[in-house]
């Protein structure tokens, strides 16, 4: 919910503290960015020290990042704030998966993976109506506020109710391969963010290079490189990365284009994506229901054509459309999107729990980095967005652009889906709670 309750307050916030355009971008993407870069860094922190630890460590660095960001008094001190928030959420997110997926059966994992996903969903759909209100009604510092409670309340039912998972030998952290890590997840954002320069790409091809030598090398890797003989790893995180990159492109171009050519009002324009929200909540107890009786195969694969649908039908929107005439293609992606919520699930249980940390921090680190190339690569076809009132023949040319740009994002869900069709595994034992070795390549 962080990054969509912000989004709406930055505009108060920059007037407020009087920040410069740059300042006030980094109050989003430094979070991104500190997310992003720790990600590997708290899958493994998850494998080393267990779920509980991990996760109530996070936790509080992230309730305290909030609180620091609530009582901000100006730029520098907000922009650390959300630095810290970053970090802390990305310590604590592989961990909250793996916790729900390890050493659980079918039934479990089922269980906990509706609970997770319809946090998660929650959060997204009522980040921006939330972060709205409270910029409307209360100071802005709310928006960060509001979690302390929250996280407090997390740190100790975390330290009470989770079983501890943690090794019962020491193993190192591996430094050098988190450090790695780190900066090649920063080159890359940094060359998405400022274009494909020289100087990133260089950093980045250092890291990778490091990052190889230093997990060969080590006898206990963070990042065990046999996972990518793992054909239901590495067919689940293309899976998940084409998802991330349709997904992220309908939602960031959506805005624009309801706002701009439809003329839709900016709460309108928000409320928009809220049935689908509903959809997923309602639909994921369906979905983890279909993925052990027909397998996540053809749950997954088809929860992915089902979202390339839904978003091809945008491709045929004309300004006499209104809210009513986008449900169809809102509800058939919400559905989608319900169906490939299981896909997390069997790929972490795909892989031995003693790597299952890391394994979601890769998943999610891509997730965060499929986000912006879906963004990149849609927007090569969406290179202009008009203002407000422009002229008829620049408005409509802005749709046969949009048009195209949506039929290139469900061409990216249709690849996801075929990916998952062929990786995934098909239908097994609801009781089973081992894992196939990591070396394993049976999709």
């Amino acid at each position: 919910m962080d990054n969509t309750v912000v989004v709406n307050a930055v505009p108060t916030i920059s007037a407020d503290l009087g920040m410069s355009s740059d300042d006030a971008a980094w109050v989003t993407t430094g979070f991104i960015l500190a997310f992003s870069c720790l990600m590997l860094a708290g899958g493994r922190m998850t494998d080393v020290y267990g779920c509980r630890a991990t996760f109530a460590a996070g936790m509080v660095v992230y309730t305290a990042a909030s609180a620091l960001c609530g009582l901000a008094w100006n730029a520098p001190v907000l922009i650390a704030g959300r630095l810290l928030q970053g970090a802390g959420a990305a310590i604590a997110l592989p961990a909250s998966q793996v916790m729900v997926t390890i050493a659980r059966t079918d039934r479990q994992r089922s269980r906990g993976l509706i609970v997770w996903s319809a946090a998660s969903t929650a959060a997204l759909a009522l980040g921006g109506p939330i972060g709205g209100a409270i910029v409307e009604y209360a100071p802005w510092g709310w928006i960060f506020l509001i979690n302390v409670l929250p996280g407090v309340l997390a740190v100790i039912l975390s330290l009470v109710l989770v079983e501890d998972t943690g090794p019962r030998t020491r193993r190192p952290l591996d430094l050098p391969g988190v450090l790695a890590s780190a900066v090649l997840v920063f080159a890359l954002f940094h060359a998405l963010e400022s274009g494909p320069a020289a100087a990133p790409l260089t950093l980045a091809a250092v890291a990778l290079t490091a990052l190889v030598l230093i997990e060969r090398r080590t006898r206990d890797p963070m990042l065990d490189l046999r996972l990518l003989r793992n054909g239901v790893f590495v067919g689940g995180l293309l899976a998940q990365t084409l998802n991330g990159m349709g997904f992220a492109a309908l939602l960031y171009y959506s805005a624009s284009f309801m706002q701009i050519y439809l003329g839709f009002s900016p709460t309108k324009a928000a409320l928009v994506m809220l049935p689908a929200a509903g959809v997923v909540l309602i639909l994921t107890p369906v979905a983890s229901w279909l993925a052990t009786t027909i397998g996540p195969r053809l749950t997954v694969g088809g929860g992915m054509a089902l979202m390339a649908l839904g978003v091809s039908l945008f491709s045929g929107l004309t300004r006499a459309h209104d809210f009513a005439d986008l449900m169809p293609g809102v509800l058939t992606v919400g559905a989608g999107a319900a169906l490939c919520m299981p896909l997390l699930m069997y790929v972490l249980k795909s892989v031995p729990e003693q790597t299952a940390g890391v394994a979601s921090g890769v998943i999610n680190m891509f997730r965060e980095m499929s986000a912006a190339f879906g963004i990149a690569i849609v927007g090569l076809l969406i290179h202009h967005i008009p203002a407000p009132g422009a002229g008829t023949a620049t408005m409509e040319a802005f749709r046969d652009t949009a048009s195209s740009g949506y039929l290139l994002t469900a061409a990216l869900l249709l690849l996801g889906a075929v990916a998952a069709a062929l990786t995934l595994p098909p239908r097994t034992s609801r009781a089973r709670v081992t894992r196939p070795d990591v070396r394993s390549s049976s999709a």
